[in-house]
């Protein structure tokens, strides 16, 4: 126990979801989160730090599943000021954008500031839907994460404005 939490380090699986499932049924109603797999005990406290980040997050998205993994609270830790998931959304979303190609960005930039409308994106773009399509397929195939589904198009668009801070933070 730390305070009024329970911690627990669990070893011999990588779905941590499906651990804390096992888990959870004799503790009361509230939140439960899962820190990322790691390599081994050395690393555990980079796990934990995540989940009491991703703890601390949970109030932001008040209909998280429970439990929720501490990386889909990646863009509400990072709003509480988590410093691991902001690093987190501009190495893994950002910076793999960016080596895509400057269209992909923007192409997710724009999809974002038109209501995710294709059209919309389209017509600002000055290319045809099915080429906003397909390079919306392939941010999800970059990324992981689908433009089309509102959590990640969340999660998106904070990794936008965190690259571009960080990309202005190196400009002179």
């Amino acid at each position: 126990m730390l305070g009024s939490r329970l911690v627990v380090i669990a070893g011999g699986s990588d779905n941590p979801l499906q651990v804390a499932k096992g888990l959870i049924g004799p503790y009361a109603a509230g939140p439960v989160v899962a820190g990322p797999v790691v390599p081994d005990l050395l690393a555990a406290t980079r796990s934990a730090q995540a989940a009491a980040a991703g703890l601390k997050a949970c109030q932001a998205w008040q209909d998280a599943p429970r439990p929720v993994l501490a990386d889909d609270l990646l863009p509400e830790r990072a709003i509480a000021s988590d410093p691991a998931a902001r690093e987190q959304l501009v190495e893994e979303i950002y910076r793999p954008l960016e080596e895509a190609g400057s269209a992909l960005l923007e192409t997710l930039s724009v999809y974002l500031e038109q209501a995710s409308s294709l059209e919309g994106a389209a017509r600002m773009l000055f290319v045809h839907p099915n080429t906003v399509r397909y390079r919306l397929r392939r941010v999800t195939d970059v990324t992981g994460w689908s433009p089309s589904d509102v959590r990640s198009a969340f999660t998106l668009r904070i990794a936008l404005i965190l690259g571009r801070l960080a990309d202005g933070d190196s400009q002179p």
